[in-house]
């Protein structure tokens, strides 16, 4: 049976980019030139053509507009992990002299280094912190309904780094919101640098949250018998248009506006602030300053991507040091 099944796979045809390390079959879908160059090069090579002190002003003036002239509120919120981008962010907005409200959804598998990097970096930068925590319980229950319906057990925490700033932002009454890179530009060239792509609940809808919502989850809890409620759900619950356009709502990807290169930025903020890296190397990459903020990236959610996919987490750190020109 198993043969006669085999014998009618089509193995899917995949092709590695001539620049990079990512295969035609890379989780963030890629389209190739004809050199054979994939998307996500070809829009790297448009960071190193940018004026990014003229960029940098360009944000200073868009912050300017959201200031909270009286200092009644918070002049914008930034979503943080406590990783090496929240750092880079926040240090970047304080620079600029604004005062943002800074925002944590716990994914609940931090590492120890991980953990001593978001206790710090409150003390490191003097901004207050939102360090919102979810139910344990819920959490292995969403991550058992991640991996049976989508293969991904992060759902929960994709989704709560997309939804629980903004809820946060809507309560507050804060507008104006702070992220790091756009993933599907920086990784797959999806957009080009001189778009200024801004967040959309569509590109968290699609993307982040993997076409499914609160509600779907709520349905495959009552199939597969876990013990989840509505009222359980809160924190992944998006505000409503109503509630988006009554405080005008906007984020913007910081990266649009400063040069975006990790290795830059770890040893400005190692020498600034005190960010530390892993003292022993992860398996599966090199790099010992990313994922600090989630063990399970470099574990199970690194070995389903493999085996979806068919490549792990050195190709994505391979590629990104390839178009930064350090490899």
């Amino acid at each position: 049976m198993s043969d006669k099944y085999n014998s009618k796979v089509k193995k899917p045809n995949v092709r590695f980019c001539n620049s990079c390390l990512y295969p035609s079959s890379s989780a963030a879908s890629l389209e190739f030139d004809e050199d054979g160059v994939c998307s996500g090069c070809n829009v790297a090579k448009e960071k190193f053509e940018v004026d990014w002190d003229e960029r940098k002003q360009e944000l200073s003036e868009l912050l300017e507009q959201y200031r909270s002239n009286d200092s009644s509120n918070y002049d914008c919120i930034i979503p943080v992990s406590g990783g090496k981008d929240s750092y880079y962010q926040i240090h970047v907005i304080k620079e600029l002299g604004f005062t943002p409200l800074l925002v944590t959804y716990n994914g609940n598998n931090y590492s120890k280094i991980g953990l001593k990097n978001v206790q710090n970096m409150r003390e490191a930068f003097g901004f207050d912190h939102i360090f919102f925590t979810p139910a344990v319980e819920i959490v292995k229950s969403l991550n058992r309904l991640g991996v049976i319906v989508m293969g991904d057990m992060n759902w929960h925490a994709h989704s709560g780094i997309f939804t629980y700033p903004i809820r946060v932002a809507v309560d507050m009454n804060v507008p104006l919101m702070i992220w790091g890179e756009h993933g599907r530009k920086y990784v797959a060239g999806m957009f080009s640098y001189n778009d200024y792509i801004e967040f959309t609940y569509r590109d968290r809808h699609e993307h982040a949250n993997r076409s499914y919502e609160w509600y779907d989850m709520l349905k495959f809890a009552e199939i597969y018998n876990e013990n989840i409620k509505e009222k359980n759900l809160i924190p992944w619950k998006y505000p409503s248009d109503e509630e988006i356009n009554r405080v005008g709502v906007r984020g913007i990807f910081i990266s649009n506006y400063v040069e975006w290169d990790e290795n830059k930025h770890l040893s400005l903020i190692k020498e600034k602030y005190g960010f530390m890296e892993a003292e022993e190397e992860f398996e599966r990459t090199y790099r010992r300053m990313s994922n600090l903020d989630d063990i399970q990236e470099n574990g199970l959610h690194d070995y389903l991507k493999f085996v979806k996919f068919g490549y792990g987490r050195t190709s994505d750190h391979g590629s990104k040091d390839i178009r930064n020109n350090y490899m």
